[in-house]
């Protein structure tokens, strides 16, 4: 018997060593699906993700001023891309987690219709949308507009939010009548809240977005595996309930 405890303390001191952390760095918008499968990757990994939530932009600015992140999951492509070839993230590590969709959004029932006609109208006080400089989102609406010819109509109405989490937060509380904002935020256990207009993804940019190893992380082997999970079947499953596409796996 003595043995046997012996044996399993060394066996539990061993998986013990080879549990580590990983410091994430994850775009707002990605909020509720990674606070899904972060205890997830725990139970089934050992290791545990320590996760903030935030802009892009601003994630970008404090990765390049020594922030110790391991993991980028952005909201963009742009952004890793460019921290790849800034010497910030470690090459050959970047791929898309998630695709995201754009939708314009009420907390009202009825207000927002399901061809967007609202925003001809301009009945409504404000409307949210993130900064276009901080978040891709933001950038997104700024396309969909320009493409509607709505822009210059529309822009002193404009309320922005520093990330799409605060523009969320301008319309559930009422504070802008209708916004842009990320699918994934108005869906409640797979069913919209309030009144949308789902964005046509012909009217902007794909929001595609890239996760990428940080410099920080390259020896850390609970951001290897965090990669190495976002890739596999469970979580796939949970970003596409949240309304997100998803690129094929062998790509």
């Amino acid at each position: 018997m003595k043995r046997l405890c012996i044996a399993l303390s060394a066996v539990c001191l061993a998986l013990a060593a080879q549990a580590a952390e990983v410091s994430v760095a994850v775009a707002a918008n990605f909020t509720a699906p990674m606070q899904k499968i972060a205890p997830l990757f725990e139970a089934d990994t050992g290791h545990r993700a320590v996760l903030a939530f935030g802009s892009t932009g601003r994630f970008y600015a404090q990765i390049r001023n020594g922030a110790p992140f391991h993991v980028l999951l952005a909201a963009d492509d742009e952004t890793p891309a460019k921290l790849e070839k800034e010497g910030q993230g470690v090459a050959g590590t970047r791929f898309t987690y998630a695709i995201g969709r754009l939708v314009l959004w009420s907390r009202q029932p009825g207000l927002v219709d399901d061809q967007g006609a609202v925003l001809k109208t301009g009945k409504f006080d404000k409307l949210a949308l993130a900064d276009p400089k901080l978040a891709p989102y933001g950038l997104a609406a700024i396309e969909t507009l320009t493409r509607l010819r709505l822009l210059d109509t529309l822009r002193p109405k404009f309320v922005l939010g520093e990330s799409i989490a605060q523009t969320h937060q301008f319309v559930a509380t009422g504070n802008a009548a209708l916004g842009f904002v990320a699918y994934s935020q108005v869906l409640a256990e797979g069913r919209l809240q309030g009144s949308a207009w789902l964005v046509p993804a012909d009217l902007h940019t794909p929001i595609r977005q890239d996760a990428l190893l940080l410099g920080r992380g390259k020896d850390n082997a609970a951001a290897a595996a965090l990669l190495q999970y976002l890739r596999g079947d469970k979580a796939r499953a949970i970003v596409r309930s949240y309304g997100y596409d998803l690129e094929d796996p062998q790509k």
